[in-house]
């Protein structure tokens, strides 16, 4: 038996005993069963919910657990989808939460459980490997080799005081390092963890307040690409808007860069939405582009994204740089019972079909649940299962990578 977790006030966890563990697939509630489950992974975390009672299945039916406790979640790390949201009850008045991916947790055995699935070796992008005790140094370090540089600066605060770890591998001179570039955006995503509006939610990082010049991209990007081992540079990170929107200062980089040393790989983390600024991006060299996407239907796509685009010119973005051998994967947005609607799953079949990109990198939807289902329609079909959905996927497309990060794949 799976057994429910709660937790007090003071965000102590307790299990309950007698009462089985309830999972969220959409707006869906279902008594969790082993099948769905596995062992906590090392570098998760465990949460209590304010302002959620947690439900829990009692004399054969799923009810809340009263006497004031709290719904807990758990925090997977990267290489992880969930398969079930926490189930609660939201009482009047609660407080959206922060945006991070909530995962049903439960107690078997006297071991944590969560509802998840590996989707990829994380051995990179483990916790150990971040935030050590020496990062302090490593970025006065860079700060150093590159004085004055406002990218640094940016990735200092990053690094420490939002634990990014693509801005944390620059000052490690390790594999992938992101540069941020824009502090504009085509779009106005929900879900934005660098930009919210004052009545949601607090962003968990900030955004990029200047714009680089080529020249100041560039200089970042060759200390990087020149010694770093499995050496990536990739724009579009979570503290900026739209890469894109400065290609001009990325192709003159790209030039640069490329100029000097013909070490690691270059990406671009994009919408793709403007598919000028991703031509000439791609006419400068780029090697891989990974393309949020939440849905490959037009109306869905749009009510989470926002964007003064149309997916329409997603595709064709995708399509020009497959034209031009340029790596794509797609970043799909994952939230258990939306992307593995029926509906859904047939979108995504036909994208997949005729757009020939390389992977698709499954990553969990960083939000509350209660305020992106209620903006969706309501479900048309079935809901598949997330364990179903991905080996349906890995059946029908067999070219196609399945994973979660972004690989390393030029050996110059």
């Amino acid at each position: 038996m799976l057994t429910a977790l709660y937790a007090d006030k003071n965000g102590e966890i307790f299990d309950a005993p007698g009462c089985l563990a309830v999972g969220r697939t959409g707006n869906q509630e279902r008594i969790l069963s082993l099948a769905d489950m596995i062992p906590l992974p090392e570098g998760a975390e465990l949460m209590y919910l304010p302002g959620r009672i947690p439900l829990a299945g009692k004399q054969g039916r799923i009810q809340p657990l009263t006497g004031r406790r709290l719904a807990v979640a758990a925090m997977l790390p990267v290489g992880y989808t969930r398969t079930y949201l926490p189930a609660y009850t939201k009482q009047d008045g609660a407080s959206p939460l922060p945006l991070f991916g909530y995962t049903a947790a439960a107690l078997y055995k006297d071991q944590i459980y969560v509802a998840a699935t590996k989707s990829d070796d994380n051995a990179k992008w483990h916790p150990y490997r971040f935030n050590t005790p020496d990062l302090r140094q490593k970025v006065t370090r860079v700060k150093r080799d590159l004085p004055g540089s406002r990218i640094v600066a940016q990735l200092a605060d990053c690094a420490l005081k939002w634990h990014c770890c693509t801005a944390q591998n620059l000052f490690y001179r390790r594999w992938e390092a992101g540069i941020p570039v824009s502090p504009a955006c085509n779009a106005n995503c929900l879900g934005c963890i660098s930009l919210q509006p004052a009545e949601c939610c607090p962003s968990p990082q900030s955004r990029i307040q200047f714009a680089p010049t080529a020249e100041e991209i560039a200089a970042v990007g060759i200390y990087h690409l020149e010694s770093a081992p499995d050496g990536m540079i990739s724009f579009g990170q979570g503290c900026e808007g739209e890469p894109s929107l400065a290609a001009g200062a990325i192709a003159a980089a790209i030039e640069r860069i490329r100029s000097r040393t013909g070490r690691g790989m270059i990406n671009i983390n994009t919408n793709a939405g403007f598919t000028g600024g991703i031509r000439q991006i791609v006419d400068a060299g780029l090697d891989s582009m990974r393309v949020s996407m939440i849905s490959a239907i037009p109306e869905q796509y749009q009510r989470y994204y926002r964007g003064n685009y149309h997916l329409d010119n997603v595709r064709e973005s995708i399509r020009y740089a497959v034209e031009n051998k340029v790596y794509v994967s797609l970043n799909m947005l994952f939230l258990p019972g939306f992307n593995d609607r029926e509906e859904e799953v047939r979108a995504w079949k036909e994208w997949l079909g005729t757009t020939a990109v390389d992977m698709v990198q499954l990553r969990n939807l960083n939000m509350d649940p209660d305020l992106f289902l209620p903006l969706m329609p309501p479900p048309a079909g079935k809901t598949l299962g997330v364990r179903r959905f991905i080996e349906d996927l890995a059946a029908t497309f067999p070219r196609i990578a399945i994973g979660s990060f972004s690989k390393y794949w030029r050996n110059i």
